[in-house]
């Protein structure tokens, strides 16, 4: 009867534990794929710009010789909105100054700038929009008056096994998908690392793609760098599924009670025969 309660702990230890290639970044999964130390990587060919997209905020500046001209195409609150964003307060929503400066881009894919009135810029890269912002102020004023227009910082959005789910930012003009783990806090020891989604914004509408953490050929992938708008969704192993433990400790706790309920169970009935 001995054979049988470490027939029961053999088992537990099995299937508590979690394999290191399923947690370890990087790995050479395929010779396909292989890849040394320090050998070099190339970064994958994408033919993609961000198209910008209702609702996206966007900065716009103007510079000018001349300040009064600059002037014109301000909000006369902007400067308060501004100080507003760098003192306030209420977590990183609140901190984030484009959502007191910036424009945003209404229903229609237009933002309305001062003087201009309203221009679709939906459905434009950056380039092409702030091109197009240039020409109608070149219209309107003899004088130079320059422009600059981007999406500030990198938004996106964590869902699943991530020790912080929510909208991220990162405000860089380019990311990869590790900045968007880092700056999320890392992902949970039950994420399948493995299967990443990631949801892609297109022009006029999405795409999910599946990326492997796991996989050093993951640097060279096209999914390499996120996207403005990404959405990143982890699932959670199996494991998870086995009681109602948030997490792997206290997942085997349930298990080592079960366990020696059940040793009780045995040694009792074997006592009685």
């Amino acid at each position: 009867m001995r054979i049988i309660p470490a027939f029961f702990l053999l088992l537990l230890i099995a299937t508590s534990c979690i394999s290191n290639k399923r947690i370890t970044y990087l790995q050479n999964l395929t010779d396909s794929t292989s890849y040394d130390l320090n050998e070099f990587i190339p970064f994958a060919e994408v033919d993609y710009e961000y198209i910008l997209q209702p609702y996206d905020m966007v900065e716009i500046d103007f510079a000018s010789s001349d300040e009064e001209l600059t002037k014109a195409f301000s909000f006369q609150n902007s400067s308060t909105n501004s100080n507003m964003a760098r003192s306030g307060g209420g977590g990183n929503q609140g901190s984030d100054p484009l959502y007191f400066r910036g424009y945003k881009i209404d229903q229609n894919g237009e933002v309305e700038v001062p003087k201009l009135g309203k221009t679709k810029i939906a459905g434009l890269t950056e380039e092409d929009a702030k091109n197009l912002i240039q020409k109608k102020i070149n219209e309107f004023f003899k004088e130079e008056v320059y422009v600059k227009l981007r999406i500030a910082g990198i938004r996106y959005t964590t869902l699943g096994e991530f020790n912080n789910v929510g909208v991220q930012i990162i405000y860089k003009n380019r990311a990869t998908v590790f900045d968007a783990l880092a700056n999320s806090g890392e992902t949970t020891i039950l994420g399948k690392k493995n299967k990443l989604f990631v949801v892609r914004q297109y022009d006029g509408g999405s795409k999910i793609h599946q990326i492997n953490l796991n996989d050093r050929a993951i640097l060279a992938s096209p999914f390499y760098f996120i996207q403005p708008n990404d959405i990143l969704y982890m699932e959670p192993m199996k494991i998870r599924q086995i009681g109602t433990a948030d997490n792997l400790t206290a997942s085997m706790a349930l298990f080592a009670g079960l366990l020696a309920s059940t040793l009780l169970i045995i040694n009792l009935v074997t006592q009685g025969n």
